[in-house]
């Protein structure tokens, strides 16, 4: 069984498949020729046996700027010969980018136009573009992605935030080879999977998910190139999908969502978008949601429908009725164009003068 913080490396044996992008033949000297047969005329490529290795990395964010710091604590301990960096120009926040250039990085933009010769592997972290085929067979070793899930579960864009969204009580990362036209969908060559607690956030997990992610990586390069033949195909009937979302994830559906579903959402959108209601109209944020049992003091008010809300004059809080009969209290509220308030401030506002001290969120 596939334990939290195991290590699962592929075996040849695993893998049913004939690849078809990639075949080594070992030789008993210092080099291993490969052959790629992707390409419309054939190429071959003598690359070390054993390294140092030469590594292009495509990356953008924080969860990719892991991954470059472990490659480029190989470039200084002479793992790798070559270490250049692939960015873009679209994202305001360029973690990448700004490591690589303090560090004296050799750094080009994406798209990629220039030759990719003399490289031996691309790497491919949190990038969130598509390799075109000629790409990926330029590299005699291929490209391999680092992945927040464990493929095939939760594949696409953002594998973090639906595990979380989802309740999963663990995940992982996955290593996997690159291949065109679609995301995540290439042979597994390593995972590593851990327990998500059941109060862990986005920015929590995504940050541990990066470091697991980064030495992942590196214990990889390491094993190249033989690692690359022990590759094994993901199971299509398991797939799940992760796409990229919009703020309306961010609107709780009373009728459709428990008080989990609802704290889960919360803890999968931490840092991105608060959660989101509909009152009189408008729609408004709930910050600082938690799980609660009802009240006891609070049994005779009329709480009968998802997304009646109260005021818990003992706790300060609002409570919210939702499916299931399960609660949630909220510990402050955002009206737009102005600054949040406590519950205390909301209920003098808007709950203290209605006749049943009750409200409705839509």
């Amino acid at each position: 069984m596939f334990q939290p913080g195991s290590v699962r490396w592929t075996t040849r044996g695993q893998s049913r498949v004939r690849r078809k992008s990639l075949k080594l033949v070992y030789i008993e000297t210092l080099n291993v020729t490969v052959l790629s047969k992707n390409v419309s005329k054939k190429q071959i490529h003598t690359v070390p046996k054993e390294g140092p290795w030469s590594v292009l990395f495509f990356g953008v964010d924080d969860f990719s700027l892991e991954s470059l710091k472990g490659l480029h604590k190989e470039y200084e301990l002479k793992t790798l010969c070559r270490l250049e960096v692939v960015t873009t120009q679209q994202n305001k926040k360029q973690e990448v980018r700004d490591y690589a250039m303090q560090n004296g990085i050799a750094m080009r933009t994406w798209p990629v136009t220039f030759d990719t010769d003399g490289f031996h592997i691309g790497i491919v972290v949190s990038f969130g573009h598509l390799i075109p085929k000629k790409i990926i067979n330029s590299f005699p070793l291929g490209m391999l992605n680092v992945h927040g899930s464990l493929l095939p579960k939760w594949r696409g864009a953002s594998p973090i935030t639906y595990s979380l969204k989802n309740g999963d009580t663990h995940t992982g990362v996955t290593i996997m080879n690159i291949l065109p036209k679609k995301f995540d969908i290439g042979e597994i060559i390593a995972q590593e999977q851990i327990s998500i607690t059941p109060d862990e956030t986005l920015p929590e997990l995504r940050a541990k998910l990066a470091k697991i992610g980064a030495n992942l990586l590196v214990e990889t390069i390491k094993k190249l190139p033989s690692i690359l033949s022990n590759g094994r195909p993901q199971n299509e009937t398991e797939a799940t999908y992760a796409p990229k979302f919009t703020s309306k994830i961010s609107i709780i559906k009373w009728d459709e969502m428990s008080a989990i579903d609802i704290y889960n959402l919360q803890r999968a959108l931490v840092g991105l978008y608060p959660l989101t209601t509909k009152f009189r109209n408008t729609m408004i944020k709930l910050l600082d949601i938690k799980k609660i049992e009802k009240p006891n003091h609070l049994s005779h008010l009329q709480l009968d429908i998802p997304g009646v809300a109260t005021f818990d004059k003992v706790n300060k809080v609002l409570i919210v009725k939702c499916k299931d009969d399960s609660w949630i209290s909220v510990a402050k509220v955002c009206i737009p164009g102005r600054r949040s308030m406590s519950a205390n401030d909301f209920s003098n506002g808007f709950i203290l003068g209605q006749k049943q001290r009750i409200i409705v969120f839509q």
